[in-house]
């Protein structure tokens, strides 16, 4: 192992460290006689997010580097980092007024979504299967206590234990993978496995188990079929913003690492993982969209359309070529925005204490909350992958890298379920401008909070990266480096 401590690799992190630190240390400043401190919470959270970003924008200019053979900051790291914090920091701004409805212990809450974020940063630039583990289980920690900060809500409570008991069984499935794959190669570093496996020195009776139980870790953390069935229960029961941050940032940290491991560490295993990849690609979307039909509440339809999404992303990168590595990338940080700004209006229409909305919350609301209406109908456009939007140009970028690898057979299911999954997107849309406003129709209230500026960012970016995607998309385009120990 490389004796060279680049500490610039990890900054972004331990910049994210260390202000959960200094959220934690404000906290105790405050009490509930004397808030003050307590109020500057999100902003000093929100704070050490642009100081994380700032420093991944210095370093994009920079040649890739290593720390220790166990992370390197090149492009495709730094792409993974910014679609995280943007995740996070749209999330802190959803937070800000409704964390404190619901627990007094806010403090931890922001110290906790910045640990978590470190941990999903660090996932994308892990080039070691050992540091991968590391940050997976810090950022499930983390997500296991903010699915249960309602302590009020036994639908919260449930969504945590579900989580937990899950999520211990899916990483027993990643080290008993991650344990095969180093018995077959004798090392748990990508560059020095794709050595061994290039050079005949591998013991297959051990390696394809070992990728088998890899497949079903990551699988259950992006919510692939049939890996999926915790999704739909812990995003209802998870407090809104807690399930709009989780929604993107587990799926972008999962995919990121799921894909440096495949093209990386096993791109002579293309042809076997390949096939089990678009199998579940196609098992994923498909059932995603046919749950979703049926939903009534907006916080399952919006689960079982993440489901369908990691469908969509895995149709990108089934291939195994860098190409679709940059798209599911790109794909991921188009989500970002219109899936958190999709709960950015759910989290409007909830009634306190609710913690979900059902459809005919929206009903009529294009006539109440015209502005609110419109950035919704944004949202469900792009997620249905309706042009200009962002969301278009996601979709199109994957099935094309299916398509240029020789899986255009996969790009045709994957349009086949985006025509499916626009009827139930397209369905809120016409309830909010079509129907009359009824009895549960959310009326006009103030928006100048937090929330209303994260609603609009959202929305603006959604339509921005739809109108100059060539302008977004070099950002993250030919990152992916195999630079190890």
């Amino acid at each position: 192992m490389s004796a060279n401590l680049n500490v610039s690799v990890i900054l972004p992190e331990l910049i994210l460290v260390g202000f959960a630190m200094l959220v934690m240390i404000l906290d105790m400043v405050g009490t509930d006689e004397r808030p003050t401190g307590r109020t500057l919470l999100p902003w000093l959270a929100l704070v050490g997010v642009a100081v994380a970003g700032l420093v991944c924008i210095q370093q994009y200019s920079q040649p890739a580097a290593s720390f220790q053979g166990g992370a390197v900051s090149d492009h495709f790291a730094l792409g993974l980092r910014l679609i995280i914090l943007v995740a996070t920091g749209l999330g802190i701004l959803l937070s800000a007024s409704y964390i404190p409805r619901i627990n007094k212990q806010v403090g931890e809450y922001y110290a906790l979504l910045l640990l978590c974020a470190a941990g999903m940063t660090m996932m994308g630039a892990a080039t070691d299967l050992m540091v991968v583990f590391v940050a997976l289980e810090i950022l499930s920690l983390a997500l296991y206590i903010l699915c249960g900060l309602n302590r009020e809500s036994p639908r919260s409570s449930e969504a945590s234990m579900k989580y937990f008991l899950l999520g211990a069984f899916s990483s027993a499935f990643f080290v008993y993978g991650a344990a095969l794959i180093y018995g077959a190669a004798g090392s748990t570093q990508y560059d020095e496995i794709a050595k061994a496996l290039a050079g005949g020195n591998s013991n297959l009776a051990l390696l394809y188990p070992g990728i088998a139980l890899l497949l079903v870790g990551f699988g259950f953390k992006v919510s692939l079929v049939p890996f999926h069935m915790w999704t739909p229960d812990v995003y209802q029961g998870a407090p809104t913003p807690v399930t709009a941050f989780m929604s993107v940032g587990t799926k972008a940290a999962a995919f990121a690492a799921f894909i440096r491991v495949l093209v990386i560490a096993l791109p002579a295993q293309q042809p076997s993982w390949g096939w089990a990849l678009a199998i579940m690609a196609i098992l994923t979307m498909t059932l995603g969209n046919l749950a979703a039909l049926r939903q009534s509440s907006l916080k399952r339809m919006l689960a079982y359309s993440s489901i369908a999404h990691a469908g969509y992303v895995l149709v990108g990168i089934v291939a195994g070529t860098s190409e679709g590595a940059d798209a599911a990338l790109f794909y991921l940080f188009t989500y970002a925005f219109m899936n958190i700004g999709a709960f950015a209006v759910v989290i409007m229409l909830e009634k306190a204490n609710e913690g979900d909305a059902l459809q005919n919350r929206a009903a009529g609301i294009g006539q109440r909350w015209p502005w609110l209406a419109l950035a919704m109908a944004i949202f469900m456009f792009s997620l249905s992958g309706v042009p200009p939007l962002a969301g278009f140009f996601g979709k199109l970028f994957v099935f094309k890298a299916a398509v240029d690898g020789g899986w255009a057979w996969l790009a045709v299911i994957g349009m086949l379920n985006s025509a499916i999954g626009a009827y139930y997107y397209l369905r809120v849309t016409v309830s909010m401008y079509f129907e009359k406003p009824g009895a549960e129709t959310l009326s006009q209230r103030s928006t100048w909070s937090a929330l209303s500026i994260g609603l609009a960012v959202a929305a603006i970016f959604t339509v921005l990266i739809g109108i100059l995607p060539g302008m977004w998309t070099a950002l993250f385009t030919g990152g992916l480096t195999g630079l190890g120990g």
